[in-house]
Parts: structure tokens; C-alpha cells; sequence
């Protein structure tokens, strides 16, 4: 793994996760708004069927994952596979899905499990929960270091997840983090999905200019 620390940074982008439950119809409009509000790097889809979403987002240039099924990331012929530490293993999940597949791992707040996810070729560390979520109860606490140590270790991008809002961003973002993993804080926004990504690519862009 090669050292970022003296590179110019790359934007980070935001790193958009599906509700838990959601009903397709309505979704839809919600998910379409949510990527007419600025840029979005990638969708995880967290529930099981074939994804009208994945359509709408193959039009909008944004890469869809699904979480966990890395057999049916495989049927469906998505983008890539999110996988947890308990589920299937990485290095399982690229022989079935191929060398071109996105393949992202959890690794909470462990140094080890992210040095070891970059050693085998992921494509990308998620660290979290850096702030109590209201998507998952039993969750692990990050402190935003682990960023920093990241981010002047390695060249493979960084994933922040758990609680993030538009308030609370800009910290985690200036701690090294390369994307943003949001849910119900662009869901549930007080103005609408669009505004929400489009306040967090303030947030980004205020970042990067400051």
C-alpha cells in the first residue's frame, strides 16, 4: 500500500446507504431527488430483489452496491458488495465477483482489520461509528485519529460511517476521510433529500477550500 500523505487530496464524496426498510414506489422519487442535489459517489442498497434503483443509478453515474449478498451482487451484475466482519470473507467475495468488482470491508475502529482489508486488495475501509446512529443500536466507537492514521498510511480510501449529519462533517471530513457514508440524515432531511446532498457538497467543498 503507497503513503497519501504527500499527495494533493482528492474531493471526498459522498457515500449514499438506503434505509432500512423502504417502500420501492415512493423510494424512488426520494432516490432520484437525493441525486439531483449535487455530487453522489456511490448507493448501498441494504435490502434483498432486484433494485429499481439500481437503474436510476447506472443514469446518474453513481456506483451501486449492495450490502452484505455477495451472491446476488453477483446475479444482479452491480457495481460491487459492502461485507461486514460477519459475513462472507473478502477475499471469498473477490473470487466470485471478479478482479473488477467494488469490494468494500468493515472495519469499526480496528487498525488491524483495515491494514489487513488494504493488504488484500479492498477497494475501500469503512471506519465507524464515529456518532450515535439511529440506523443501528449495537454499534462500535470510532474516534476520528483513526482518519488521520489512515489517511498518512495508505492510498486506499477511507469510508466514515455512523451518525454523520451536515452539522457534524466537517471534522470527520478535515480528520482525512475520503467519503461519507449517509442514510437517514439525507432521508429524513428537514428540506428534502436534494438539500441534503447538496448541503453536505457545501460542507465538502468548504473543506476543500479552507
Amino acid at each position: 500500500m503507497g503513503t497519501a500523505s504527500e499527495e494533493e487530496r482528492e474531493r471526498p464524496r459522498l457515500y449514499m446507504i438506503s434505509p432500512a426498510e423502504i417502500d420501492l414506489d415512493s423510494f424512488e422519487t426520494a432516490f432520484r431527488d437525493a441525486l439531483a442535489g449535487g455530487d453522489v459517489a456511490c448507493f448501498q442498497l441494504r435490502l434483498k430483489g432486484r433494485p429499481k434503483e439500481e437503474i436510476i443509478a447506472e443514469a446518474a453515474n453513481v456506483a451501486f452496491l449492495l450490502n452484505d449478498d455477495v451472491r446476488l451482487a453477483q446475479e444482479l451484475k452491480v457495481d460491487g458488495v459492502h461485507v461486514g466482519a460477519e459475513d462472507m470473507p473478502y477475499k471469498q467475495a473477490r473470487e466470485i465477483l471478479g478482479p473488477d468488482a467494488i469490494i468494500g470491508v468493515t472495519c469499526k475502529n480496528s487498525r488491524h482489520l483495515a491494514m489487513e482489508g488494504g493488504e488484500m486488495g479492498a477497494d475501500y475501509v469503512a471506519f465507524g461509528a464515529f456518532f450515535p446512529s439511529s440506523t443501528k443500536d449495537n454499534t462500535t466507537k470510532a474516534e476520528p485519529e483513526i482518519l488521520e492514521w489512515w489517511a498518512n498510511t495508505t492510498t486506499v480510501p477511507s469510508v466514515a460511517i455512523g451518525g454523520i449529519t451536515v452539522e457534524n462533517a466537517e471534522g470527520i471530513l478535515r480528520s482525512g476521510a475520503d467519503f461519507l457514508a449517509v442514510g437517514n440524515e439525507v432521508w429524513g432531511y428537514r428540506d428534502g433529500p436534494k438539500e441534503a446532498v447538496a448541503a453536505f457538497n457545501r460542507v465538502i467543498d468548504k473543506v476543500m477550500t479552507t
